[in-house]
């Protein structure tokens, strides 16, 4: 069951942050192998939406909850698809220095054992680039509008896959 929780430091403040995150709406904009989003519903606090994702032939719905506690905390839930659970947690904290510190954990698990076994395979590097697709995103979106430079400023990681 892959784990996973990661610091950051970025430029932007925690609003923009919060903002970018909670667009699930986009995320095929910028995601890899996100290939569609369906936003079921949508309110200030809450989201219920379907992320259609495909790699290599294989495509799989994941249908999952979004409550937004605006501006500092996005939970995400997973509802239907091929997961056993799926828990994703984002924190967005100011870092004294106009940008923010984002918090970010995610702890899944498969229903299938052979995806299991694939996911623990490719699992540090997908993450890898799931976060710079998030970063890059940011970076387009708020550069122009940040003094501090490039994104990523510093990183702080734990990773375990149990």
């Amino acid at each position: 069951m892959p784990k996973h929780s990661e610091t950051r430091q970025l430029p932007y403040s925690p609003e923009q942050m919060f903002d970018m995150v909670a667009d699930v709406a986009r995320y095929a904009e910028f995601l890899p192998w996100v290939t569609a989003i369906r936003v079921r519903s949508n309110s200030d606090t809450e989201m219920v939406a379907d992320m259609i994702v495909g790699f290599k032939g294989l495509r799989e719905t994941f249908t999952s909850k979004v409550q937004k506690q605006r501006p500092d905390h996005i939970r995400v839930d997973y509802i239907d698809g091929p997961l056993k659970y799926l828990h994703n947690d984002w924190t967005f904290r100011p870092d004294g220095k106009g940008g923010c510190l984002v918090d970010f954990r995610v702890d899944f698990a498969f229903k299938s054992r052979v995806f299991e076994m694939l996911a623990g395979q490719v699992f540090d590097r997908a993450l890898r680039k799931m976060i710079g697709a998030f970063e890059e995103r940011a970076a387009v979106l708020y550069a122009s509008s940040s003094e501090a430079g490039a994104p990523g400023i510093s990183n702080s990681s734990a990773h375990s896959a149990a």
